[in-house]
């Protein structure tokens, strides 16, 4: 799945962000279409140019971060987590152009890179989104993430998703083989 940094599903390659996916990122972040219920909404170019420094610092410092998504080498859009600037812990996000959403691409890049997330040693993964944003919800329930809050912002409901594995040490024993005619 994970290959020279590159996550590949049946039709995507998620790459962790860098300073070449700026002008793609700046875009997109730009775009009401895709970025108005993200958090902080749509970006200026200068804002997403502090976020791309800061999604390259979290990969340093976590060894989790922020992928650009593409489909047949073009860019789609972005997934991966953040540490939230609400405290709430490290964040799952996603956003695709308009025009490549209703596929399925968002579900499937979210669902590799929440394993991906465990996988590095994230025990623990949010997702927070608006109460009325039924596409957004439908994707966390269908990679197994489940409610666990809400909160009020700006005059809207929040739902709050998590995803929680165990740390592979709090994970139970195998049973012993059972001996064959035996108890």
């Amino acid at each position: 799945m994970i290959a020279g940094g590159q996550i590949r599903t049946p039709r995507l390659v998620l790459e962790p962000v860098s300073w070449r996916d700026m002008e793609d990122m700046a875009r997109l972040k730009a775009d009401a279409g895709a970025f108005a219920m993200m958090l902080g909404g749509v970006r200026s170019r200068q804002q997403a140019e502090i976020e791309m420094a800061e999604d390259l610092a979290c990969w340093a410092r976590c060894g989790v971060g922020i992928f650009a998504i593409r489909e047949d080498g073009r860019f789609i859009g972005m997934t991966g987590l953040h540490q939230r600037p609400d405290g709430r812990g490290m964040g799952l996000r996603f956003a695709l152009w308009p025009w490549a959403a209703g596929r399925g691409l968002a579900r499937e890049a979210a669902s590799v890179v929440l394993n991906f997330a465990h996988d590095a040693g994230q025990r623990r993964v949010v997702a927070v989104t608006r109460d009325t944003n039924i596409a957004s919800r439908t994707i966390l329930g269908g990679i197994g993430m489940t409610p666990c809050d809400s909160f009020m912002r700006d005059g809207h409901k929040m739902q709050v998703y998590e995803s929680v594995r165990p740390a592979r040490h709090e994970l139970p024993l195998p049973l012993p083989p059972r001996r064959p005619g035996g108890g």
